[in-house]
């Protein structure tokens, strides 16, 4: 008991969390990774320790409704939080985003969420890592799996915490008693520390593993984007080599899993199967995140995928008219021979992260792109009128598909943010197993795949300026969707970009990747694609992040406001989140800084070049 009180107590100036479940946290639990002293004795015990860590990833993102990836897709050029009736949504963030704002909401944002979870999950991480010595192994390579696997996950979230708040505290080792003394780290030297810590694991994590287990090819891909972090780009060719030439991961180029049959499907259909994700035939997949329906420790109400993404087509205080003036569409789930049930097709969605026109229709530059078919994508006008009401009224509309114009030019959808936009159908389609009203139901999730791989690898060369090289990469992942290769003329960052959002849309984190690559310009003063110098200097006054997302966007600072008053802004000092003030006032002998633009920076010091 005493032990596991200690263990909560750690990190108590960093995660407030830990104080306010303490009663819970504290129950005995003889077999519970929370009781170190009998589990993590010996190999069995260690590994019990690292699939609590592989959980705690499974929970961070993407599960559940309005999850943290609606936050990360939301600070970048892909997506908006796009609920309207909530004056609470992270839109107008000049004026929502403040330290000591609500920060941990799925009514607000998830800032908060990602610094106490990871540090939670940190505190776990180095529990393995420091009682490593202390357990029993048959041989070297069962401790060096371990230790490498948990290198990994530290690693993982680092990665993670410095392109979303900058400068944090670096903690390396389990803490056995109460502190509050924590300073901030400086992000290089963070990420240098994780760059040792992943050569080890790539030397030690097995290459083949079960889905849900780390791989090694997960420890490249991780070990790819730190290099790319510190500017190291042959390096960063190097990690991600390792994992393509390796031939432990392919692309998956062939049509297999349950539609494999089925003529109207292909393979990007395919690839994001539930069904599809764990079989032995899918090659990509380099780490998995693994919720299935039934299983132990599977994710109360799966991933509500379709509520989040989808439109709200069935928006009852703003509905759709059909040109004729009627209430087009209601919330029936009675299907007849002339209209289909569009709840039960696509979900009852909420319309929670809103697709961009950037990411919806701009970057969609070649019409055989198996990822922007129809069947695969879905627009608006390929919903139907389907209100049963519109047959006694006559209406000529009533199954006939619907349109945001009526013939005279009227707008008839009353909420084009919400409830008037395309999505990616083949990947957001995931069944429900529990709810009547689909809101996507439980399924395994990518953490890493190889087609990522390839664009880091291609975002490396790009660095270097070996262009021909970098379009051979993107053009392995534009072939498998059917579109048309680039040219090395057409490379840039901004394509590069551009192929990820296709590709990694609800997969990558948006937010991460732009702050990184923002990182890289001004760290090294390459221009942009745009001609554009940037610097460390003036990093949080002028920075790509917020060039990028002001060059695609087309809601941030454009005047555009919800029907409940907000108004998009954004400025560039929000190209790092804020440090939550609990987790600063929690501390009061260290000095846990403020980042640029927000209140409390007068309180800085020179972050450490060392591990707390």
């Amino acid at each position: 008991m005493k032990t596991t009180k200690i263990i909560q107590l750690a990190l108590l100036g960093l995660s407030a969390c830990v104080m306010i479940s303490c009663e819970d946290w504290l129950k005995p639990q003889p077999l519970s990774f929370y009781s170190p002293e009998n589990t993590m004795s010996d190999y069995s015990g260690m590994l019990t320790g690292i699939a609590a860590c592989d959980r705690d990833l499974r929970y961070m993102d993407f599960y559940g409704d309005q999850p943290a990836i609606v936050t990360e897709l939301a600070f970048s050029d892909v997506a908006v939080m796009g609920v309207t009736d909530k004056t609470s949504q992270a839109q107008d963030m000049n004026r929502q985003i403040l330290p000591d704002a609500n920060l941990n909401s799925g009514d607000y944002n998830k800032i908060g969420f990602y610094w106490e979870s990871y540090y939670k999950g940190l505190k776990d991480v180095n529990t393995v890592i420091s009682r490593i010595n202390g357990a029993i192994f048959e041989t070297e390579e069962q401790r060096n799996e371990i230790l490498g696997m948990a290198y990994f996950h530290r690693a993982f979230r680092y990665y993670r915490l410095v392109h979303q708040f900058g400068d944090v505290p670096l903690i390396l080792e389990e803490i056995t008693t109460p502190r509050l003394d924590f300073y901030s780290t400086k992000r290089e030297f963070i990420l240098r520390e994780m760059k040792k810590d992943l050569e080890f694991a790539v030397q030690w994590v097995p290459a083949v593993a079960h889905k849900g287990k780390v791989t090694q090819g997960a420890c490249y891909h991780l070990l790819a984007k730190v290099n790319l972090s510190l500017g190291l780009f042959d390096e960063a060719i190097k990690a991600a080599s390792s994992v393509i030439d390796a031939g432990v991961h392919k692309l998956v180029t062939e049509r297999f899993g349950v539609d494999a049959s089925d003529p109207t499907k292909n393979v990007i259909w395919d690839l994001h199967r539930p069904e599809n994700k764990p079989l032995a035939e899918n090659t990509e997949c380099l780490y998995m995140h693994l919720d299935k329906y039934g299983m132990e420790g599977a994710f109360g109400g799966g991933m509500q995928i379709m509520r989040v993404a989808v439109p709200c087509f069935v928006n009852t205080k703003n509905p759709i008219y059909t040109p004729a003036g009627n209430i087009g569409i209601l919330d029936n789930r009675i299907g007849d021979d002339i209209v289909p049930n569009q709840i039960l097709m696509y979900g009852r969605g909420q319309g929670q992260c809103r697709g961009t026109s950037y990411a919806t229709q701009k970057i969609w530059d070649d019409p055989n792109d198996l990822r922007h078919a129809p069947g695969n994508w879905m627009n608006m006008e390929d919903l139907v009128y389907n209100n049963p009401n519109l047959i006694d009224l006559e209406d000529p509309w009533y199954g006939k598909n619907m349109r945001l114009y009526g013939e005279d030019g009227r707008l008839l959808c009353q909420d084009t943010i919400r409830s008037w936009y395309g999505w990616p159908h083949y990947k957001i389609f995931i069944p429900d197993q529990e709810q009547n009203i689909p809101k996507g139901g439980h399924s395994d999730w990518y953490g890493f795949r190889l087609a990522e791989t390839y664009l880091l690898r291609a975002e490396a060369y790009c660095w270097k300026g070996e262009l021909q090289k970098a379009a051979d990469d993107v053009n392995k992942i534009r072939s498998r969707a059917g579109a048309g290769n680039y040219s090395a003329a057409q490379i840039n960052i901004g394509t590069i970009l551009d192929e990820r959002a296709r590709e990694l849309f609800y997969e990558e984190p948006r937010k991460t990747e732009l702050t990184r690559i923002a990182f890289i310009y001004a760290q090294t003063g390459i221009p942009s694609y745009t001609g554009k110098i940037y610097s460390m200097d003036d990093f949080s006054k002028d920075n790509f992040w917020y060039d990028r997302i002001m060059e695609t966007t087309d809601f941030y600072n454009k005047g555009v406001k919800t029907i409940s008053g907000n108004e998009f802004t954004m400025s560039p000092y929000h190209v790092l989140w804020p440090v939550p003030t609990k987790a600063i006032s929690a501390n009061p002998q260290g000095v846990i800084n403020q980042n640029e633009g927000y209140p409390g920076t007068e309180l800085n010091v020179p972050p450490m070049e060392k591990a707390n």
